[in-house]
């Protein structure tokens, strides 16, 4: 077998168990929040926990990989990762549980910034798209399985089974991965690490995320939150001009004089606020408004997930041939326009409706996601992939975590924190229940039509990025491209 075959089939261990993790907790969450008596702050940290912590260490991930082997870090994410899972399925409180979800996505940063870079690695150039939209691929099979393994678990079991199931994927996948896969990259040993960078990027976007947490508790957190993010943005300034400033940045800000890896992953950053956003509302929207078993929602995300995993393949290997340009900005008008749709969704929506929207909500994320992936990673040169990929991940990452507070925020526009409260916990009754889901309905209508104008947006550095990278990306050497 190619060598090519090999990495891919290897790494797709990893991208199917950080699939299966994506999904199996946020249709789990307001079981979560019912078994553990979580309220909804601390149902959305435990999901954003894990992303932060993940997030946070991209960049750094990235740099180390470029530095010391990708395999080697490969194999590592794999372990932590699985002592994560082990360690947030004993937890006896939803603190503790937040707390080892920071252990579980540290070792899913290292996986997902590791696997596009060893695919990449391995890949002809000519077949870099399909490539990368096979382990696309595989991260939507992990998500369709995540859907219904949870609805499944918590028919049978409390909470716990739904971090108990990655524990023996991870084993496997640490034992394989270590027989498996080689090193074939040429390390950057030349620079050192820029441990300032990483701190100031680290507490910066720890601070965003946390004024973005205290701004949907409510009016009484309106100054806490605001300062939270003034600090954090004051953080990642001078992370910005850090970077610029040495000669061994976390971030070569250099990248960006190449318009495809600037251009898409502005587009990457503003999509994956609404593709976290959407998730997390139809987990919600499934259960707490039409009334949902969590294995019913699971289900009843499907046909989004099925329709990704089709048009996401469809999507890479028409890239190989057509460019990103227009399938991206193709890709972005279908996903505003399904969200402008989804707006319209009530108490009284037939699934069927929901179900064709859903797929018309996949058919453009697949357009876009392998597509622009493809550009990101094929415009810079090669011994610069790791910290490509980790950046290009940071920016989907940072768009996803932020989306789970930022969709909190937007629902408690439309309906009083304390009421969603006890909606998600299960405690409303009576006349305070058909209020509380009237003012839901209102929220998610607005949370919708607000990610409808992100993903809009989007469409621009779409269409910025030039006409096709296939004549205009820069040549992938160990010196780089010019002016690199």
């Amino acid at each position: 077998m190619e060598y090519k075959w090999t990495a891919l089939t290897v790494v797709t261990v990893g991208t199917v168990m950080a699939g299966i993790d994506g999904r199996i907790l946020i249709i789990g969450l307001p079981t979560i929040a019912q078994q553990l008596h979580a309220d909804p702050e601390e149902v959305i940290w435990i999901t954003q926990a894990y992303l932060l912590a993940s997030t946070a260490c991209l960049l750094f991930i990235g740099r180390i990989a470029d530095q010391f082997g990708r395999v080697k870090l490969y194999n590592l994410g794999f372990v932590i990762f699985t002592v994560g899972s082990l360690l947030s399925a004993i937890s006896s409180s939803p603190l503790e549980v937040i707390g080892f979800r920071i252990i579980q996505g540290v070792g899913s940063g290292i996986l997902v910034t590791n696997s596009s870079v060893i695919v990449t690695d391995a890949s002809p150039r000519k077949e870099l798209g399909a490539m990368l939209g096979f382990n696309q691929m595989a991260f939507r099979i992990g998500n369709m399985s995540g859907l219904t393994l949870s609805g499944v678990i918590l028919a049978v079991v409390d909470w716990r089974g739904l971090f108990y199931v990655n524990i023996p994927i991870g084993i496997f996948g640490t034992l394989w991965a270590h027989r498996r896969l080689k090193e074939i990259a040429q390390k950057d040993t030349t620079k050192k690490i820029d441990w300032y960078g990483f701190g100031f990027f680290s507490l910066g976007f720890t601070f965003v995320l946390l004024g973005i947490t205290f701004l949907s508790y409510g009016l009484a957190s309106y100054l806490e939150g605001i300062s939270l993010l003034l600090v954090g943005g004051v953080m990642l300034f001078l992370f910005a001009k850090k970077e610029s400033s040495i000669s061994y940045p976390l971030l070569d800000l250099k990248l960006f004089g190449i318009r495809l890896f600037a251009m898409g992953n502005i587009a990457q950053f503003l999509n994956s606020l609404c593709w976290g956003g959407i998730v997390i509302l139809l987990a919600f929207y499934l259960q707490i408004g039409l009334g949902y078993s969590p294995l019913g929602a699971g289900l009843g995300i499907l046909p989004m997930e099925f329709s990704y995993f089709l048009f996401t393949f469809l999507g890479g290997r028409m890239s190989d041939r057509y460019g990103s340009r227009m399938l991206t900005s193709l890709g972005l008008t279908v996903l505003a326009g399904s969200l402008g749709i989804m707006s319209t969704f009530g108490g009284g929506t037939q699934y069927p409706e929901v179900a064709s929207v859903l797929c018309l909500f996949g058919i453009g994320n697949g357009f876009f996601t392998s597509p622009n992936l493809k550009a990101i990673m094929g415009s810079v040169p090669s011994n610069r992939l790791g910290v490509a990929s980790g950046f290009r991940n940071t920016m989907f990452q940072t768009g996803v975590t932020v989306s789970y507070g930022l969709v909190i925020f937007l629902l408690t526009l439309g309906i009083p924190y304390s009421s969603f409260s006890d909606l998600l916990q299960g405690i409303a009754q009576g006349p305070a229940l058909i209020l509380a889901r009237s003012e839901f309905f209102n929220g998610f209508r607005l949370a919708c039509i607000i990610l409808a104008i992100v993903d809009a947006v989007a469409i621009v550095p779409s269409v910025m990025r030039g006409n096709s990278e296939i004549t205009r990306e820069v040549k992938r050497t160990a010196d780089g491209p010019e002016g690199i």
